[in-house]
C-alpha cells in the first residue's frame, strides 16, 4: 500500500542489475505502522484495506518461503500502484495466480488470526530502525534506515549511484538521517 516502499522496491531491483547485491524481502505494514498513531480518520479508513493483502503476503511467506514475497508483492503492487485497481479478493487472486501461488491463499485476506504474525514481522523491521520512522526500511549489514524515500525509480547507473550513497552512509555508525520536503509527484514507471 505504501507508494514509497513500492518505488524503493523497484529501485532495489534496478540496483541488483548494476551492483553485486541480492535483496531479501521482508513484510512490513502501513496498517500496523499507523494503528496507534494520531492520524486523520480518512487515512485510518484507507488503511483498513491494507490488512487483506499483507495477510496474504505473510501467509504466502509462511507456506511457500521468503522467495514467494517478491513475485506476489510485484503482482499486487503493479495492480495497486500502476493499474489503480481496488483491493478486492479478485485482485488478490489474480496477483496470486500471476505469482504462481495457490489462489486459495486469497481467502486469508479476512483471517485476522494472521495479524499477530504481520505485527511480528513488521516489528522486526522497526526494531532495527526505531519507532519514529516508517516504510520503506532498508538494512545494509548491521545498519538499517528508513528510506530512501524517492518519488521515481532510478534506472541503470543512477540506481547504482544511489545505492553507493546508501552504502557510504550505512558504513558510518553515527549517521541517522538526511531529509528534505518532497516536491515531485509519484512516478511508478
Amino acid at each position: 500500500m505504501c507508494p514509497f516502499a513500492w518505488i524503493t522496491s523497484r529501485w532495489m531491483l534496478e540496483v541488483e542489475q548494476v551492483r553485486d547485491v541480492k535483496t531479501e524481502w521482508h513484510v512490513m505494514s502501513l496498517a500496523v505502522l499507523n494503528e496507534d498513531r494520531d492520524i486523520p480518520d480518512s487515512y485510518r479508513e484507507f488503511l483498513k484495506d491494507a490488512w487483506g493483502p499483507v495477510r496474504v503476503l505473510i501467509a504466502a511467506e509462511q507456506q511457500h518461503g521468503n522467495e514467494a514475497l517478491l513475485p506476489l508483492y510485484t503482482a499486487m503492487g503493479n495492480r495497486i500502484h500502476k493499474e489503480k485497481q481496488e483491493i478486492t479478493r479478485l485482485m488478490v487472486d489474480s496477483a496470486l495466480q500471476e505469482a504462481g501461488l495457490p489462489t486459495e491463499l486469497g481467502k486469508l485476506m479476512e483471517d485476522d488470526s494472521l495479524d499477530e504474525d504481520v505485527r511480528k514481522s513488521h516489528g522486526q523491521a522497526i526494531a532495527l530502525v526505531g519507532d519514529d520512522v516508517g516504510t520503506p526500511t532498508i538494512r545494509v549489514g548491521d545498519n538499517a534506515f528508513f528510506g530512501p524515500v524517492i518519488s521515481t525509480i532510478p534506472r541503470g547507473e543512477d540506481a547504482g549511484r544511489l545505492w553507493d550513497g546508501v552504502l557510504a552512509v550505512s558504513g558510518y555508525p553515527y549517521f541517522y538521517e538526511l531529509k528534505r520536503s518532497r516536491t515531485q509527484p509519484l512516478d511508478f514507471d
